[in-house]
């Protein structure tokens, strides 16, 4: 039986955001507190490509923070990549501890569809 789901993104894994960063090939997110542009913003830090200051996630609250100056200091773009990424290596490390097999398949729109097959085998 298939099922299509979507999926709202939480940030509040580190392991799926170190993850995230490796399949974008980011440098490995930081964690700590950091300086913004006129703020400071404590969580994980993940420096986006041609960003001026890192997204910061707090996985407590699964606030991001970030300053690009409405896209001058970095493009939203690289962001939902981010995004994107994170999601999908967190449904597929959730679909790994339950025994599950995982394929991804990139999609020409650019969205990513995971065949998630249920005892191991897709």
């Amino acid at each position: 039986m298939s099922h299509i789901v979507q999926i709202q993104t939480e940030i509040r894994d580190p392991v799926a955001i170190h993850a995230a960063c490796q399949r974008l090939k980011l440098p490995p997110p930081v964690q700590g507190e950091f300086q913004l542009f006129n703020s400071t913003a404590t969580g994980w830090a993940v420096q986006l490509r041609n960003w001026r200051y890192p997204v910061v996630c707090d996985v407590k609250t699964d606030q991001l923070a970030y300053d690009n100056f409405e896209g001058r200091w970095g493009d939203c773009r690289e962001l939902d990549r981010f995004l994107q990424g994170y999601a999908v290596e967190k449904a597929k490390l959730e679909a790994r501890k339950q025994g599950h097999t995982v394929r991804e398949q990139p999609q020409e729109d650019g969205s990513i569809r995971l065949k998630i097959q249920a005892g191991g085998a897709v």
